[in-house]
This record gives structure tokens, sequence and C-alpha cells, in this order.
């Protein structure tokens, strides 16, 4: 098979690691890449987002299936373009995918179809979000409608914080995402990432893991694309697990499936675990990031039948994934000032170590400099994961080869892992 790959982020970097495995592989192509990627696969420097570009490197590879790994892509209506093309493609429709790309539309639609989730309001300006806080109790949830990389939540303790918070959104601080801002009741829980997948009509989980959003230890600091994961999490019990499916998962597919947009690819359940049972915290319309390099390091499965499955309506002929008995470790190396403003360019050294038969490190945001260099972006660049017998072990590698990189300009989270080793 000849797999074109889109997107540059340690997500995709994890998704080519895993299809480069697959027997079933020919050629795969990745757009745009990374350096990281580029030392497994061919890479094109097609930005995720050109989506005629796109079809037309699908169409000049003789590409028998896409996958979309960010949501860019999925909102700039890829998925609808190759369909259109004729090319089977791993990623939901842009009317799918408004289950990430609005916030608004998610929380009216899980109204729609009964799925459980925290009380919200909808705003279009400043006035009418500050006065919709009376309505709430701190802490405030200020989120952007749009898309904005995992950054548009505000978690404010106070109301002066939750009104400046909502001044930053319409005063430009998250881009067009913020245009429209949902205030959201605070959820009493434990957070959990679950993952489903679909060809339309038929649906099956696809694994669990737990993020860290907050950039620093003791969940402190503000909101981020998520700091690292883990995965098995104990917070998901089978009971837990099982009220998911059916309160959130398969209600999700059929709805909207229901209003015209059958869904194919994957659906990321960002919930809440509480005392009520599980609810909705936001839905991804991709695989999680960094929630997919765990997943990618425990699925035992080849992982390309059940991507083309899903692009081609045969989910339903798939087992269910088997998945390696071992734990799995992510740390996020981000830059200095991550999630806010950040300098790009310092290079990023180690990285050409032996780190060990367990740790696998998945290149992000970095690109390529002089004399083979790696240049770290103003972001998340790094993703250094490691498997074990048990969470501890793959701890200990992974924070091993986090030790053994040399990059004075970059930070990470020391705890990752902290509640379920806190059980």
């Amino acid at each position: 098979m000849n797999i074109l790959l889109v997107g540059s982020g340690g997500r995709e970097h994890a998704l080519a690691w895993k299809i480069k495995q697959s027997p079933l592989l020919t050629r795969l192509v990745c757009a745009p890449g990374n350096p990281g990627m580029a030392a497994i696969a061919e890479v094109r420097e097609v930005r995720a987002t050109e989506v005629a570009r796109l079809v037309m490197l699908a169409q000049e590879i003789a590409a028998d299936l896409v996958v979309i790994g960010p949501e860019v892509a999925i909102e700039a209506g890829l998925a609808d373009a190759l369909e259109a093309a004729g090319v089977p493609c791993f990623g939901p429709t842009a009317a799918a995918g408004r289950l990430e790309s609005s916030k608004a539309f998610t929380k009216a639609f899980a109204d729609r179809h009964h799925l459980p989730t925290g009380a919200y309001r909808i705003c279009d300006d400043a006035a009418s979000a500050k006065a919709a806080l009376a309505h709430f109790h701190p802490p405030y949830v200020v989120k952007a409608d749009g898309l904005a990389a995992g950054k548009g939540v505000v978690i404010a303790p106070d109301r002066p914080a939750a009104e400046a918070a909502i001044d930053d959104a319409f005063g430009g601080g998250f881009g067009p995402a913020g245009a429209r801002v949902v205030i959201e009741e605070f959820l009493e829980g434990e957070i959990g990432s679950l993952f489903a997948i679909s060809d339309g009509k038929t649906s099956m989980l696809f694994g669990w893991a737990q993020d860290h959003k907050r950039a620093f230890d003791g969940d402190e600091g503000p909101n981020t694309g998520g700091m690292g994961t883990y995965s098995p999490a104990p917070v998901f019990t089978l009971d837990l697990v099982e009220q998911t499916r059916t309160r959130l998962v398969e209600p999700a597919f059929k709805g909207i499936a229901a209003e015209g947009a059958p869904y194919r690819g994957v659906l990321f359940v960002e919930l809440m675990a509480t005392r009520h049972g599980p609810k909705l915290v936001e839905f991804n319309a991709r695989f999680g990031d960094p929630e997919c390099q765990v997943l990618m390091l425990r699925l035992e499965s080849d992982l390309v039948p059940y991507l083309m499955a899903c692009a081609t309506g045969r989910l339903h002929e798939m087992p269910k994934p088997k998945w390696r008995d071992v734990d799995a470790v992510c740390v996020v190396l981000a830059t200095q000032g991550y999630p806010g403003p950040a300098e790009a360019g310092s290079e990023i050294r180690g990285l050409d170590r032996d780190f060990g038969p367990e740790v696998v490190v998945f290149q992000a945001g970095t690109s390529a400099g002089p004399d083979g260099a790696v240049l770290a972006g103003a972001g998340r660049a790094l993703n250094v994961c490691a498997t074990g017998e048990d969470l501890g072990e793959a701890r200990e590698r992974a924070y091993g080869a986090v030790a053994l990189i040399d990059w004075p300009e970059g930070f990470h989270r020391t705890d990752i892992g902290w509640r379920a080793l806190a059980r």
C-alpha cells in the first residue's frame, strides 16, 4: 500500500513510526513532515491546509490511503476533497469535524443528543460573556469556540481572572478562534482521554490514556496542548469505559450521522470522571497529541488495516485491537515560555544517542538546521516516550532519556503519571 500521512507533529511522527512497521506498507509519504519523520519516510513540503496540493500529491503517489493527523486539515475540508477525488481517507469531513472545530456546536450537539456534559453559555461579545459568569461558580471555564492548538481554554480562579480571559479572547488573544466564547461549568473529578474509531456505521473503542494539560508540576500554570501522558490510566475502570461507550461514544457517532455527516476516523473523547459518571469535556476529531504517542507504543495490532477499514466502510470485519501488556509514558519537552510567547530556533542536541530498546523519541515542533542540526520551534518540540512492565519502570526510562538530551532552552514536567502513582 502507498500511504500519505498529513501533518508534522509528534502525533504524526508516532503514526508514521507505527505505520512503518506494517507489512502491508509499500511507500509512506508525509506532508509536510518533520526531521524525525524524514528519517523513516519520504517528506514533501506541502502544508496540512493546502487541500488542493495534498489531493494532487495523493494522486501523484497513487495513494491507497490518506491519513489525516491534525485538526486544521479536517477543518479545511481535506477529507471532503479526497472523497470527491475517489481517494480513501482516514479522517472525518469538515461537517463531522465540527465536533472539534466549534465548541459551541458541540455543546448544542450534546444537548440535542442527550450527551452528559456541563452547563454552558455561548457568547458572541465580551459583555454577554461577562454577564454569563453570574450563572456559574468559580473556578470559571472560558473556552474559545474555534481551534486554538489546544490552548484556547482558561481555568480562571475568580471573576476578575475570568473577565480578563474574556477580554483577551475577544481582543484577539486566540485569533479568529476567540470571536465567540463558551462559558462552561467547572466539572469536578478526574480527567481522561478515550478513543474510538468509526467507518460511518460501525464503531470500536481504540484505547485510553490520561493527559497532563497544565504547563507545570502539580497541575499548575496555564493550559497547554498537553505536557505528557500515560497509558493505561487507572481512572478507566471497566465500568467507566462501558459508561463512556454507551453514554458518549455511540450516541455521538449515531447523532452526527443522523445530522448528515457520518463520521469516518477517530473520535477523541475528553471526559471528566465525576461521581455522576462520565461527562463530556470536549471532542477532538483526531488522535490526541500526546495521547497518540503512548497508544502507538502499546498497540500490538497492525494499525494500517484499522485505518483502511474506517476509510472504506469495513470496520465490521475487524477484530478488536490487541494491546501490549505494558505501561507507556510520554514526557513532552517544550521551549521555555510555552504556551505563551517563546523563541524558536534553539538547537536540540543528543538525539542521536541510543536511548535503549524501550525508549522512542518523537519529534513534534522541530525543523532541520545546518549540518543536520535539529532546531526547536516556539512550542512543544519533543515527545520522549518509554514502556515498562509497570508505570514506575516506564517513567524511569522516559526521564532517564530526557536527562540525556542537551537542550537548555527547553523545559518539561517532572511528575507525569502522578495521579496513578498516588493511588
